[in-house]
């Protein structure tokens, strides 16, 4: 566990992180070979069933594990340091289940019934509202998806994109505009649903082990029930802590590349020395610069998650949410930069993990928050200051 020691803070956090360790070889490989052959590790997830790991943000009230933000971080950057594309595949369902139990966002009966799926069904979820027309709905763009309702039932059509877990989804949480009450209706669909495909049209250069393919929803048919939110505000609007869960993904990414240099620091040794690489001033001050990064967006990420589940101190949190995904995300980038500084060459080759964590880490960039609205909204906080 190494570098995380020092930020367990109990026995039931260690439990779940050694049961992680416990399949850190599988997942690794497994992340490897999905990455090599843009295909999806779906044994390593059902591995992460097998130990619970998708009751780990439900309420013991429901049944789950009832870990917080600040545990869940733990768990995913332990998980993304075995294969980032599996801990942010499974992280959306996370944050997801953290966020709907804790604001009740849905009314008790479909709380109920989607906590007794996720415990005795092993359920697994994903808010699908990313379409090619809207682009990220962070931006605040209405669904081109549509719901009608007739005679009972809702009949959804339109095309999602960026459905990460599309394949190990039972569920599918997806927004739609419903024209007769001109607001964005989310709906919780079956994977099997009659009507629904996946569209495999993830060709990305990083996350590739996501599948985050297409879903065409063709006259999809669901009942009355499938209804869980209506929400006329866009989501970005509301302040979501559990999103954490995304940074903590390229913090374990960033962990994984300095953990591949610094073994090589310690035993490359060309012939042209006497001694290993790690013992040269230069290779030196990159290893300490590693370090400095990942202090600082290791300390920054987990005090926020801290203060966030404060009351004392959650006001100020939310607003330093989007600045702990820009600093941890643009940290990691630099530490996988450096770490591939130190290795050389052999970094650049299709065998070395250097290569997957440098194009997976990129991808921090694309997941909200963005970093113009970070900034954005830091600017105005400072400038509404009395």
């Amino acid at each position: 566990m190494g570098t995380l020691d020092a930020f367990i803070t109990s026995d039931k956090q260690r439990h779940i992180i050694e049961q992680l360790h416990t399949l850190k070889q599988s997942i690794a490989q497994r992340g490897e070979q999905a990455d090599r052959e843009n295909g999806f590790p779906a044994e390593s997830f059902e591995d992460l069933l097998t130990i619970g790991y998708n009751k780990i943000t439900l309420p013991e009230t429901y049944g789950g594990l009832g870990f917080g933000i600040y545990d869940m971080i733990l768990f995913q950057e332990t998980l993304a340091s075995f294969d980032g594309a599996t801990a942010l595949s499974i992280g959306w369902h996370l944050g997801i289940v953290g966020d709907l139990y804790d604001k009740k966002l849905w009314s008790d009966g479909h709380l109920d019934d989607f906590a007794d799926k996720i415990v005795n069904e092993r359920a697994l979820t994903n808010r699908i509202l990313s379409e090619v027309i809207t682009g990220s709905p962070t931006r605040g763009g209405r669904p081109g998806t549509n719901a009608t309702f007739i005679d009972g039932q809702w009949h959804i059509n339109g095309h999602k994109s960026f459905a990460s877990l599309s394949y190990a989804t039972t569920h599918y949480i997806t927004s739609a505009w419903i024209p007769e009450k001109e607001s964005i209706g989310f709906f919780l669909i079956p994977q099997q649903s009659a009507g629904l495909t996946i569209k495999e049209t993830w060709d990305m250069m990083g996350m590739r082990g996501t599948a985050s393919h297409d879903l065409i929803f063709d006259d999809v048919v669901v009942p009355d029930a499938a209804l869980v939110e209506l929400n006329n505000k866009p989501r970005s609007a509301k302040v979501n802590g559990w999103a954490l869960h995304i940074p903590a993904v390229y913090l374990g990414i960033a962990q994984a590349a300095r953990d591949h240099a610094l073994e090589f620091a310690r035993t490359y040794k060309p012939n042209s020395l006497e001694f290993p690489i790690g013992q040269l001033p230069h290779i030196q001050e990159k290893i300490g610069q590693m370090e400095l990064k990942l202090t600082t967006a290791r300390h920054f990420l987990y005090d926020v998650a801290k203060k966030f589940e404060t009351p004392e101190t959650a006001d100020y949190a939310a607003g330093q949410l989007g600045a702990a995904k820009h600093v941890v995300v643009n940290n990691a980038l630099d530490v996988v930069d450096i770490a591939m500084r130190i290795v050389g060459a052999q970094s650049l080759k299709a065998s070395n993990p250097l290569n997957r964590y440098y194009r997976d880490v990129r991808a921090g960039l694309h997941n909200p928050p963005m970093d113009d609205m970070t900034i954005t909204k830091l600017a105005t906080a400072a400038l509404d200051e009395k």
